[in-house]
């Protein structure tokens, strides 16, 4: 059905495309059929049980608006936000770009949101059985000194319906977020981060794991910097990656310019080298996340070789549509099979 939908939403702007795919599956999405493959290989990880190895990455559903319907593509977990504490509408469009002959595309959003309490009621009357994992952000008027209080107070809110809580100090769109990936601020951070995620577990009764998403822009000394202090703050997770600044592989596009993170089949092998990096780091200390360029099952299972215990998916999925979460789904479960 894809293949019929997509030259359609190519012939639009991108967001405007994005906007009617999301609008379709909040309304529409509850009658497609459910993958065959969506139970996949079951496999546990930050302690908890995952259907599957691949997930949908954060930044596609950004309100949690279409959970149901996209848990009918087979996804064994389902990452909603970027969610800042007070709704905001990002930054001014045209804000996202495609690079069809790259496979890629390039974005500025900027967090554009609901704001958290939208995003909880609608995770709340989710019937997804899968997990859920909640992607969260400072606002861009919130100084960079500040930033904390934003993590903190989505954190409150959303830790008693998230299966998993994600730290999301890369994204290259809100200005200066990821100076919070500096070895001082990002011991800070982690520090008031843990301390309330142990207290939220006492009132709660049930632990909610933290994973801490980071950039593909990274050189050694940060990436030894950044897996010190996921090991000092005892982190459950770490996904790699967001989007990346870098343009050497689209050189030549009409709109390689365009200030934004750059994600999709260029960004393939830096996703993967940065995976494999913490997996020497971390030498199996905390699960790693991948995501960045997965574009076929055989990405996926490049991730898996690299380190990686669970996929996302984003740009892929624009690109070659709901076949390959299955796709996806069958290689890394073979994959499974004779690793």
């Amino acid at each position: 059905m894809y293949a019929f939908a997509r030259p359609l939403l190519f012939s639009l702007d991108p967001e405007t495309a994005h906007d009617l795919t999301l609008w379709s599956l909040h309304h529409f999405g509850g009658v497609l059929p459910s993958a065959p493959l969506a139970k996949g290989q079951p496999i546990e990880v930050m302690g908890l049980k995952f259907p599957n190895r691949i997930g949908l990455a954060a930044g596609l559903d950004k309100n949690g608006e279409a959970i149901d319907a996209f848990a009918n593509f087979g996804f064994g977990h389902i990452e909603v936000g970027t969610v800042t504490p007070r709704p905001q509408p990002g930054n001014p469009r045209p804000r996202m770009f495609r690079l069809p002959e790259a496979k890629a595309i390039i974005n500025r959003m900027g967090f554009n949101n609901h704001g958290v309490d939208n995003l909880v009621a609608n995770v709340r009357v989710a019937r997804f059985k899968g997990v859920i994992g909640i992607n969260i952000g400072k606002n861009f008027d919130t100084p960079i000194e500040n930033a904390a209080d934003d993590y903190l107070a989505c954190l409150d809110k959303v830790y008693p319906h998230a299966g998993y809580v994600t730290v999301n100090i890369s994204s290259p769109n809100t200005k200066n977020l990821r100076q919070l990936q500096g070895a001082n601020e990002l011991d800070q951070l982690l520090a008031a981060l843990k301390a309330r995620q142990t207290r939220l577990a006492e009132q709660h009764g049930r632990y909610v794991p933290l994973a801490l998403k980071i950039a593909p822009d990274v050189d050694e000394e940060q990436l030894t910097d950044i897996t010190d202090a996921l090991r000092r703050h005892r982190i459950d997770g770490v996904i790699a990656t967001n989007t990346t600044l870098a343009r050497e592989a689209v050189k030549g596009s009409p709109v390689a310019s365009e200030a934004g993170g750059l994600s999709g089949a260029p960004l393939t092998q830096r996703a993967t080298e940065v995976v494999a990096g913490l997996a020497r780091r971390l030498a199996g200390e905390l699960p790693i996340i991948a995501v960045g360029g997965v574009m076929s099952g055989a990405d996926a299972c490049a991730k898996l070789d690299a380190g990686a215990k669970l996929v996302q998916i984003y740009t892929g999925l624009i690109y070659r549509g709901p076949c390959l979460v299955a796709e996806a789904v069958r290689a890394t479960n073979e994959h499974g099979v004779h690793a």
